[in-house]
């Protein structure tokens, strides 16, 4: 039952859209101009940096009430203030501790000060990265808005370059789309590279759906071996044990709810076999980024096939191509016909999770997929070298330099998903940990869709690929 109505200043409940999951037992009124008996914290400790305009406040004092129930002492809640941001916890805080509520701002349930802190020291984290960043470069017209959004700060976010001599006339970090940096922009140190993150959408980008994750790499970038990246410093040096609880929990999650890159609809189902092992090969984009730096002597869909059955010539072999490719619009198409010559079964569509659960083994170049199956089990054999490779987890055909770390699964969950990414609430549009992601994916309707236009040029953008497909199917194109 609902307590008798608590008196909130207007001001207050108009900034802080989500005030009622500060106090769930209590109904809130609006009293412009009465003396207020909730409010945020004086100082701002509580509110986010400010991404673009946007700020949600995390705590809000009720002094007028009761102690919380379940209210944390002071001394965690010290200790992790002062892990966090490295200087003490406002005194006003701790003494206001009892009284205080605290609320999740992604989805305005009341969560813990310790799940508050973790959130403001994210938020605080990110706008301080994205206030070095002086230009954005390479990025293409339908990924601005998004890119504007998530390194955005209080005062917005820096422009967008036409050319690199604009981007190299502004002052501070250039940051740019890692597959459209010449080489010279490259070496250069004030240089930072951003592609897709790993759990990235509802959707392919060859169609428009925005990325909820990133990765950005001020040392190199992820799919490229010919250097060190960030990831694989991560990787390569990072102690683990203080992850690996929570790595286990997101693997676990990303496993039993299916989640993959793309998140493709569509279930599959394998004929049965003979006895026969399944093994998965998949496809991919062959003028990719990651195929260019990153593949060793196998570099072509045909040339993996190939591979694949004569690595096991009595398997029962899957081909699975790439979805971009299957638009119409990336190269990498190879005709049924030769599929056939090495493949027993050709899988266009579907979602890629719940193939994995039906096969013994995955073949890759520098796929994704590969980290994928070794999520969910699945033994992995890489013809090329991406960034999961030699870390003592897949059988490496063609080995990369360095790295050779072993590692255990959920370390390498930990400094692929946990560490390296950033990730953005596509709903409230602010920094998230990656749990917030996996449920926004459980939750389609909430994503905020496109605009009329851009869904009109997705539909001329697919008339278009089926045309560009029929005509590689009669063999007036191939690539």
């Amino acid at each position: 039952m609902k307590r008798p109505p608590l008196l909130v200043a207007a001001a207050l409940t108009a900034s802080c859209p989500h005030a009622a999951a500060f106090l769930p037992d209590f109904t809130l009124v609006d009293a412009a101009g009465a003396a207020a008996r909730l409010d945020t914290w004086d100082e701002g400790e509580w509110l986010a940096p400010g991404f673009n305009g946007q700020r949600r406040p995390l705590a809000l004092v009720a002094t007028a009430l009761p102690p919380a129930p379940g209210a944390l002492p002071a001394s965690p809640v010290a200790q992790a203030w002062l892990a966090a941001f490295g200087t003490p916890a406002p005194p006003g805080l701790l003494a206001a501790l009892p009284w205080t509520r605290f609320a999740d701002p992604f989805t305005g349930m009341p969560c813990t000060a310790l799940d508050a802190i973790g959130v403001l020291a994210l938020w605080r984290a990110t706008e301080a990265e994205n206030r070095r960043i002086g230009s954005f470069l390479g990025m293409a017209g339908w990924k601005r808005a998004a890119i504007a959004t998530a390194f955005g700060h209080g005062d917005g976010h820096a422009p967008f370059a036409g050319t690199a001599a604009q981007a190299l006339a502004a002052e501070g970090v250039i940051l740019a789309w890692a597959s459209a940096l010449s080489p010279e922009l490259d070496a250069m140190d004030r240089v930072w590279r951003v592609e897709d993150g790993f759990i990235r959408s509802i959707g392919l980008g060859v169609n428009f759906a925005p990325a909820a994750s990133l990765a950005v790499d001020a040392e190199g970038i992820h799919y490229d071996p010919r250097r060190p990246s960030r990831l694989e410093r991560i990787l390569a040096q990072t102690d683990f044990a203080p992850h690996l609880a929570r790595a286990a929990a997101l693997r676990r999650a990303i496993t039993t709810r299916n989640i993959t890159k793309y998140n493709l609809p569509g279930d599959v189902a394998l004929p049965a076999t003979a006895g026969r092992r399944r093994i998965l090969a998949i496809g991919q984009v062959e003028d990719d980024a990651s195929i260019r730096h990153g593949a060793g002597a196998v570099r072509t869909n045909a040339a993996l096939l190939a591979a694949v059955r004569a690595a096991d010539p009595d398997a029962f072999i899957i081909y699975k191509p790439h979805p971009d490719v299957q638009t119409g619009y990336r190269r990498g198409y190879l005709p049924m016909r030769d599929a056939r010559r090495w493949a027993d079964l050709v899988i266009e569509g579907g979602n890629i999770g719940v193939l994995l659960a039906q096969v013994s083994g995955l073949h890759t170049m520098t796929s994704l997929a590969g980290f994928e199956a070794l999520l969910r089990g699945v033994p992995v054999t890489c013809w090329g070298m991406p960034f999961y490779a030699g870390w003592g987890l897949t059988d490496d055909r063609h080995p990369p330099p360095r790295r050779g770390r072993p590692l255990t699964l959920d370390e390498l969950v930990a400094g692929t998903l946990l560490l390296y990414p950033r990730y953005q609430d596509p709903v409230t549009r602010l920094p998230c940990p990656p749990e917030v992601l996996l449920r926004r994916l459980a939750e389609p309707a909430l994503w905020p869709p496109l605009s009329p236009a851009r869904r009109g040029y997705v539909l001329w953008w697919k008339l278009q690929g089926g045309l560009l497909r029929a005509a590689r199917h009669w063999g007036v194109l191939r690539r």
